[in-house]
This record gives C-alpha cells, sequence and structure tokens, in this order.
C-alpha cells in the first residue's frame, strides 16, 4: 500500500513498531531521540540520507549526526568497510562513519553565478552525480556518473579518471557499476557500466588498448516503436556468495517499467528474471544480499528470492517499507533520501542499502503544495481576446461548460512585448508595452469566478529587448557579428516565371547555389533571443514576475526558458554574457535560483515533450532533474504532432494520443522524483502533418486529456494559439 512519510508518527505506528519490528530485530527508532555516545566504536543499526546530512540510529533508538553539509542520495559501504556518500556536494569517504573527506579531485565543476545588487559572483558546484558504486571487492576502486560521462577511481576517490560517454552528443546516463570479470579467454579484466536514458547500456574496458565504449543491450525491453531499450535505472554488481552467484554477476533494472534482469557476459545479453508484465512502473536501487535482490519500486519495497532450486520468486517487502514510513521525522530534515542497515538477527538480510526512497510515495506523487498547483484544468487565453468583456465571454462560457477552473494567459509575450501596464519602476525602460490588458480588472472576473491566474512570461525569445542599446543583450552571430538570427535553406530548381511573394517581414531571401540551374531559398525563423547568461536580463524578467505576483497572478509561467534550438547556423551563435566556467545548465540555474529568491508564489516552467520523456535536456539546458528543486510545476509539450509521426503508433493507432500524454506525465514525474507537479499542455490544433492528417478529430484531443488523468497528473492546459477550442471535450454529465 502506498503511503506518504509525515512529519509525525502515530502513535499507533508507535505501538505496532514495538510489537513487529522488535522481534525481527529492526531498530526502533525513538519518538524523541536522544544523543548517542561520543564513541568512535558506537554500532550505528540504521543510517539515515536526508536532505540535510546523514544521521545514525543504534539498537536503542538513540541518534547521532554523522555527517552535515547537504543532501544524502546515496550510502554506500565497501566489503572492507569502507563507507562513500553520494551528495549534492559530490562524493565523500570515511573510514568511521564519523571523518568524512570530499573526494572530487577531476569530477566536473559547474559555476553558477549570482547576481546581489548589482554585483555578480560565482560559486563553483560539483557537476550533479548520477550514481556511484564501489568495486564489490575493491575499496580502492570506485565508478561514478554525470549526464555526460563516467569516472573511474583506482586510489579511494583521491583522483578520478574520466572514460567519457558512449558515442552520443545527447546527454542522459543514469546509472554505472564496476566489476572484474572474465574475458573470453579466462582472462580478469575490469569492466565499467553505465546506462543512457536514450541508448542504453554499455561497457568499457579500461586500459585495454583501443578502448572505447561497446552497445550491450541485446535481451533488454525496447520501447515501443524506436529501436532503443527503454531506460535501464540502476545496474548491481555483485561478487560470489550473495544471491547464489558462484562468479560475479550484474543485475539491472528499468526505470519505466518493472523488469529484472540478468547479464550473460559471455554471450554479452540480457536475460529477463522477472516482470510485472504492466506497461508502467519502476524498479531502482538494486540491494543484493546473500539469498534475495531487494529494490525499491512504486509504493512500496520488493525482493526477488533466489534461495532453492526453483525460478526466483517475487515478494513484497511490505515490512521493510511500512518501517521506513514510521522513522520519526525529528531525528533529520525531509525528506528521507537513502538508508543504510544491518541486522544479524534477520535472515539473508544482513545488510539493505536503498535510495531513491522518493519511490515510497508513488503512484501518487507528492505534489509540495498540491492545494495550490494541482489538480487544475485550463486553457491559454490568447490576450487579444480578453482586451474587452465582449471578447472574453465565449471563453468564459467555454471554462464554465467544460469545467475548466485555470486560465493561462500572455504577460510578456513571443514578440518581447509587455501585455500590461506596469507599474513598478524597475521596469521603466524595459519593454513596450503593446495592446495592454486591464488585468486589475481582468483578475477580479477571474477570481469572482474561481479561476486560478497564470500568468506566461516569456523569458528568452525576445526581438524588443535584443534590439535594446544598440543590441547590447541579443545572442550574438560569430561570422556575421550581428545580432544572430537563426535560418534553413532549402534548394530548389531555378524558375525564371517564379514570382515571389512580397514579404515586408524579409524572412526570405533567394541565394545562388554552386550549380548555375539550381538555387538557394534562405527563411529566417520568427525568432530573435537575448543571452540566458545576461543576469541584467534575469534581473528584468524577476522585475516582470514580482510586479505580476503583486498585482495578483497566482502562479508565473516561464516559457521559452531555453537556449535557441533551430537553424542551419546554430553553430554559430555566440553569448557575450558567458562567464568562466558556465554552460546551459548552470545559466538556467543561476536564472531560477536569482528568480526564485524574490518570487513568492508558485514557478512553472514550459519544456519540450522530449525533454519531459527522456532524461536529457540537449541543446535547451532544460533538464528535468535540474529544474526540479527550482520551480513547483514542469508543462511538458506532449503534442503528438511534434514527436516522430509513427512514435507510439502501434495498433491500434489512434490511441497514440493517449499512449503519449499517459507515459510521459508518469515519465516526467519520476525524472523529476516526484517532486513537482507535471501539468502538460494539450494540443488542441490541428498540425497538417501525417498523424493529424489521419487522426485529429475531438477525440484525438479527448484522449490526450483522459490520458494525464489517467496518469494521476496534477492538471493539464489546453493550447490553441489562435483561441479555438471547440474541441475541447465536454464532461460527461
Amino acid at each position: 500500500m502506498p503511503f506518504r512519510i509525515n512529519n509525525s508518527t502515530p502513535l499507533f505506528f508507535m505501538i505496532f513498531r514495538v510489537l513487529i519490528w522488535l522481534p525481527l530485530g529492526f531498530p526502533v527508532p525513538a519518538a524523541a531521540a536522544t544523543q548517542a555516545s561520543q564513541s568512535p566504536s558506537a554500532k550505528w543499526s540504521l543510517i539515515l540520507g536526508t536532505s540535510e546530512g546523514l544521521t545514525g540510529l543504534d539498537q536503542a533508538g538513540r541518534s547521532q549526526t554523522l555527517w552535515r553539509g547537504g543532501a544524502v542520495r546515496k550510502i554506500l559501504r565497501s566489503g572492507s568497510g569502507s563507507w562513500a556518500l553520494l551528495s549534492d556536494k559530490g562524493i565523500l569517504v570515511s573510514e568511521d562513519l564519523r571523518n568524512w573527506e570530499e573526494r572530487n579531485q577531476g569530477l566536473p565543476v559547474r559555476t553558477l553565478k549570482i547576481y546581489e545588487d548589482g554585483k555578480k559572483s560565482f560559486e563553483p558546484v560539483i557537476q550533479e552525480i548520477k550514481d556511484l558504486e564501489f568495486h564489490p571487492q575493491n575499496k580502492d576502486i570506485m565508478v561514478c556518473a554525470v549526464k555526460n560521462g563516467v569516472y573511474l577511481t583506482r586510489n579511494g576517490g583521491a583522483s578520478w579518471e574520466n572514460l567519457g560517454m558512449p558515442p552520443y552528443q545527447s546527454n542522459g546516463i543514469k546509472a554505472a557499476a564496476v566489476l572484474t570479470l572474465q574475458d573470453g579467454s579466462g582472462k580478469e579484466e575490469l569492466a565499467v557500466f553505465c546506462s543512457h536514458g536514450i541508448y542504453g547500456v554499455y561497457y568499457y574496458i579500461p586500459g585495454k588498448a583501443g578502448a572505447k565504449w561497446t552497445e550491450l543491450n541485446t535481451g533488454l525491453e525496447r520501447l515501443e516503436t524506436t529501436d532503443n531499450p527503454d531506460e535501464v535505472s540502476d545496474i548491481a554488481a555483485v561478487f560470489p556468495g550473495l544471491l547464489d552467484a558462484a562468479a560475479p554477476e550484474v543485475y539491472a533494472s528499468q526505470t519505466f517499467r518493472q523488469r529484472l534482469y540478468r547479464l550473460n557476459w559471455k554471450e554479452k545479453r540480457f536475460e529477463q528474471i522477472w516482470s510485472d508484465r504492466e506497461e508502467f512502473g519502476t524498479l531502482d536501487s538494486l540491494s543484493a544480499g546473500k539469498g534475495s535482490l531487494r529494490f525499491v519500486r512504486d509504493g512500496g519495497i520488493g525482493e526477488l528470492n533466489f534461495s532453492g532450486s526453483a525460478a526466483p520468486s517475487m515478494r513484497q517487502r511490505q515490512d521493510l517499507a511500512e518501517f521506513i514510513g514510521t522513522i520519526p521525522r525529528n531525528l533529520d530534515a525531509d525528506p528521507l533520501c537513502a538508508c543504510f542497515w544491518e541486522n544479524s538477527r534477520l535472515k539473508d538480510s544482513e545488510i539493505i542499502s536503498l535510495s531513491e526512497l522518493w519511490l515510497l510515495n508513488e503512484p501518487n506523487g507528492a505534489d509540495p503544495d498540491p492545494a495550490k498547483t494541482a489538480n487544475l484544468e485550463g486553457l491559454y487565453l490568447p490576450v487579444n481576446h480578453a482586451l474587452d468583456s465582449g471578447a472574453l465571454r465565449p471563453y468564459l462560457d467555454i471554462m464554465e461548460q467544460r469545467s475548466l477552473d485555470m486560465v493561462v494567459i500572455d504577460m510578456k509575450d513571443d514578440y518581447g512585448r509587455l501585455r500590461f501596464t506596469p507599474k513598478s519602476k524597475a521596469l521603466e525602460g524595459w519593454g513596450r508595452v503593446f495592446r495592454p490588458v486591464d488585468i486589475d480588472a481582468f483578475l477580479q472576473e477571474m477570481k469572482a469566478r474561481g479561476i486560478y491566474t497564470v500568468a506566461r512570461v516569456v523569458v528568452f525569445k525576445d526581438p524588443e529587448t535584443a534590439r535594446k542599446d544598440g543590441a547590447k543583450y541579443a545572442a550574438w552571430d560569430g561570422k556575421t557579428g550581428k545580432p544572430w538570427e537563426g535560418y534553413y535553406d532549402t534548394r530548389r530548381k531555378k524558375d525564371p516565371a517564379r514570382k515571389e511573394e512580397a514579404n515586408p517581414a524579409l524572412t526570405t531571401q533567394v541565394l545562388a547555389a554552386e550549380d548555375p540551374e539550381w538555387e538557394i531559398l534562405r527563411t529566417w525563423y520568427d525568432e530573435r533571443w537575448v543571452d540566458p547568461y545576461s543576469e541584467e536580463i534575469w534581473e528584468y524578467i524577476t522585475a516582470v514576475a514580482v510586479e505580476l505576483t503583486g498585482r495578483g497572478f497566482d502562479e508565473i509561467q516561464f516559457d521559452y526558458i531555453r537556449f535557441p534550438t533551430d537553424g542551419a547556423n546554430l553553430a554559430d551563435v555566440r553569448y557575450r554574457w558567458q562567464d568562466p566556467g558556465m554552460d546551459m545548465d548552470s545559466a538556467i540555474l543561476s536564472f531560477l535560483r536569482h528568480v526564485r529568491s524574490r518570487v513568492k508564489a508558485p514557478i512553472s516552467v514550459d519544456i519540450y515533450g522530449a525533454n519531459g520523456w527522456y532524461r536529457t535536456g540537449a541543446r535547451t539546458g532544460q533538464e528535468v532533474e535540474l529544474l526540479a528543486p527550482w520551480v513547483d510545476v514542469i508543462c511538458p509539450m506532449y503534442y503528438p504532432s511534434h514527436f516522430e509521426q509513427n512514435f507510439l503508433a502501434q495498433d491500434p493507432p489512434e490511441l497514440r494520443p493517449y499512449r503519449i500524454y499517459y507515459l510521459g506525465t508518469q515519465r516526467t514525474r519520476r525524472i523529476a522524483r516526484g517532486a513537482i507537479t507535471v501539468r502538460p499542455w494539450v494540443q488542441a490544433f490541428y498540425l497538417n502533418v501525417s498523424y493529424d492528417r489521419m487522426y485529429y478529430n475531438t477525440d484525438y484531443v479527448r484522449r490526450q486529456t483522459e490520458g494525464v488523468r489517467g496518469a494521476g497528473s496534477g492538471g493539464l492546459t489546453y493550447w490553441n494559439n489562435s483561441g479555438r477550442y471547440e474541441d475541447i471535450p465536454v464532461p460527461a454529465q
């Protein structure tokens, strides 16, 4: 039964814990934990990793802080007794659980920019570490992974060697492991494994001449209609003596479907050893015991038993899950991220190490403030339709007829124009006010109807500000020395009879081709970008958000909170405000941290559907795992028309919109560790692509909404740029 870790422990749970856990040998956490002995030889039977550090509990329930300074996501112990922590401050190592050393030499560092009172400073931070593992038989050998690289140490983390990553430009590494195996001739060799969110599992033999990452995906269940395996969440290296293994073995689980695999190293293929056969679910945090493999799954903890001659058998460890749920929160800060305990009185359960404990709250989700941001359904209202009561009336009727309780309206639009009249002095000299809506009257009308109001603010796509002050803030073209404008070229046969249509916007140009019989039609995208690294742009957007929330908007929604992605000349774009050590991720994170410090209302961000589907922020800086700590809502655009047209179009193909939204909504929430509300944009418009030509109708839209609701999401928003919403389904009476 799924449960939520609460801030207090009910009395009946306390009694239940004493009666049930004590005979089994579990430690009994005290409701008011006392300080344990300071002796370095104190025996901790339970160790907890939380958002603020590490705490130890002994058998009497006495607690002691073992480390403070950051979130602890994974607790590891080597076979020889050394300890390692995966934290948001990097990797820490200890021999006694009291004296900790950072072991980050050689790991990539990200630079965050801080802008306060007109001055900027910089904070170097270790790039987010996705996974950390000991070699099961050698404490000096560890492997860790960041989103775009795998690192190996042979000296206990004193220094790290970059092994690179599989041969793809897209980031998205999830898990890593290291183990000594035998090659085809029986010779032992060190093997490193990693999983990529899109391209599957790869292995690497360090020190081998010509070593390279080699694909290892045979046997893994694939994402339907694609050539790629679905993401592998964890890889466990198991040494002889565990799981009845006579030789070292490798096990793997999947993130978005509950499947378990054993690697046949000789034949280089995975063999499925268990499946729940459902279309969605998560298994993570593999932990091998003497006779069983334990893992965290949706709403609980599972265990695959290998003892005996029969095939491995599965059971739900409800006892372990409920035990974790009854740990008093006054021992440490929420949330509980990882735990490690050792108990010789439990058969085949001497050591249990689990991470990703947020999964215990699934499938119900863990919205940070569901009263504010979750379970809202609304529509995007083009601001031109809100300028007077007559234009607004049809939309109010649609919302009433469709039982919608949220509206999203542009306050800073795609052309950089402010669609309201600002009062704040901080906005003087910024933006151009264009056909403003009376937001005070508008908000009064919405609140009278109980409608939640969201101000859409387009961030870095901004032609107005790109022209400001001699293009001071514009993304720059390194070749032309002018503001960058993305374009694409179309090669076509010359036709003297062809007459080009007049184009006052000058978005096209005919160029000569190498072959005199051909010509190039160059077309510019209707986009102009400002520099996402500019702290002055951050200050401008923050001032907009502060005014809008002060005027009464319930939520600020940032769109185009990314870098430009389109253009044959994308490689030419330069960012003159980029400071040393900063990358796309650090620009987006620095901006969000700047806004978050001053905007107290909920913040939502719009992202590409693919960035919510896969663990990657490729090309955009939009990586869900990095965004989640700084925002309240993520709004993926899973528009079926924008995916490859055969994606999830298996029989019956008309159910494709449902599949994309049902699975996509859950995938985004899992990538974000359940920490945010997922509120997708629903495609309520027709696009002239092959799938829409065959299937777009009211059922197309209805199936998207059914997918979102079936996933148990935090709501949805219908998008139609022209404001045509006849395709929104009417609720059944």
